[in-house]
């Protein structure tokens, strides 16, 4: 998704008052964005060749220049084709409001209200615009109102893939929906109602609900249509679509249009991005930064029990003597010792299910296994955190280890009550080993 931010603001005003209560005021309004001022058109010009501006105010009158002037030779540069800028003058003569537009003038502001109506005025002005930021899948068959609508939508800093038929529509949204990069990903549909080819505009819009399952939130659709009868705006909404524009297009009319159903868009995807972080939140153990226990138990039998992970490991290791790390040392060094063993189960498993068990207890399920790497994996294990002495601690773990390869028919818990039973004679043994449970019993683990 494309995202035009404004970060960074030029101000010419021939004033120093005028430039010092401004940048003040959208310093004070917008704390992240960088306010650079100028009092002269040629300043101006050299400034906008060191530096990429998101928006420009000029004052209309200027020493070396006239302001609408300066905006023409603003719309020259290539980098600022598009770049907002607006007059801030104290009359808004005749002059401007007949030339304004021809020189590239985005918006007028009347500076006898106020400078403190100023600031809200560039707040509502950046509100407005930040929100128009996206890839427009745009089906039109219509030459002459494809390359009006396409520029416009351009012009407001949209990407704008353009079609002339709902069938290669269609073939663009496949592609898209099989797309595995959300950068490649269409934010909104706009389409005419009718269309040439077998197709219709409401032929893809009910596609793209019924076909894709695309929801509104997901992928919002306007549609353009030249018929203002009500059989047609009902025709328009029973296929699926969000809102609709009428012929001959009023740019700011659909402007506006476009804004809200791409701040839906924009809303479901920050939506689906923190729920999906939550779910995230409550898969993880906060201190370790490995899987939690619950998650275990809920993913844990399907993973045992998938034939494509087969033969899966289960590992249970428990630190030695972690009761006496927190009785001597604190439980705040403990937990340090906690968040390096969990850093480095994670690097070194990262094609396993690692999981912080209880307290001191870790465990991996490992897929796709045979007996002598796994448990070679296992005593390497072993072998690094002995060697590790995570927060600076000397650490020894002890380790049980049992697989489905010898044990296949047992659910989740009684698979790890196995593994526990390894890693039992494991401590009872002298710590710091690994012991095997195997259909004919607990050994020892010798390398």
């Amino acid at each position: 998704m494309l995202t035009k931010e404004i970060s960074h603001i030029l101000i010419v005003d021939s004033s120093s008052v005028t430039r010092e209560l401004l940048t003040r005021m959208l310093m004070e309004k917008l704390p992240d964005v960088e306010v650079v001022a100028c009092a002269d058109g040629d300043t101006a010009q050299k400034l906008l060749e060191e530096k990429q501006f998101d928006l420009i105010t000029t004052a209309l009158l200027l020493p070396d220049i006239d302001g609408l002037k300066l905006c023409s030779a603003i719309r020259q540069h290539k980098s600022y084709q598009f770049t907002p800028v607006i007059v801030v003058s104290g009359d808004a003569n005749a002059r401007l409001l007949r030339e304004g537009f021809e020189a590239g003038v985005t918006d007028y502001f009347d500076k006898s209200k106020g400078y403190k109506a100023f600031g809200n005025f560039i707040i509502s002005f950046v509100q407005r615009n930040s929100g128009m930021s996206g890839r427009v899948l745009f089906v039109e068959d219509s030459a002459t109102a494809a390359h009006f609508t396409k520029k416009v939508l351009v012009k407001n800093n949209l990407e704008v893939i353009h079609t002339v038929s709902a069938e290669e529509a269609m073939t663009i949204l496949q592609t898209e929906y099989e797309s595995k990069d959300p950068k490649n990903r269409i934010d909104i549909v706009i389409t005419d109602f009718h269309l040439i080819g077998d197709m219709t505009g409401g032929d893809l819009v009910h596609a793209i609900r019924a076909r894709f399952h695309y929801t509104e939130q997901e992928l919002p659709v306007l549609v353009l249509t030249g018929s203002d009868e009500r059989d047609t705006q009902i025709a328009v909404f029973r296929a699926g679509a969000n809102d609709f524009v009428m012929k001959p297009i009023v740019e700011e009319v659909m402007l506006a249009r476009v804004r809200a159903l791409l701040l839906i868009k924009h809303q479901f995807e920050a939506l689906k991005k923190q729920t999906q972080t939550m779910r995230w939140i409550a898969a993880t153990d906060s201190l370790t930064g490995v899987r939690s226990k619950r998650y275990l138990l809920d993913n844990g039998e399907a993973y045992i029990k998938s034939k494509s992970r087969s033969p899966v490991w289960g590992v249970l290791i428990d630190i030695d003597h972690f009761k006496k790390i927190n009785d001597t040392l604190g439980h705040i060094k403990g937990d340090h010792v906690l968040s390096e063993m969990g850093d480095k189960l994670n690097s070194s498993f990262e094609d396993s299910m690692v999981v912080r068990f209880g307290g001191e207890e870790f465990c991996i399920l490992m897929p796709t296994m045979q007996r002598d790497h796994a448990l070679q994996r296992a005593e390497a294990l072993r072998n690094d955190f002995e060697n590790l002495k995570p927060a600076g601690v000397d650490v020894t773990v002890s380790i049980g280890v049992v697989s489905t390869l010898e044990f296949p028919d047992e659910n989740l818990s009684d698979f790890l009550g196995l593994a526990d039973k390894a890693l039992y004679a494991a401590k009872e043994n002298g710590r710091n080993c690994v012991y095997v449970h195997s259909a004919e019993g607990i050994v020892r683990y010798q390398g």
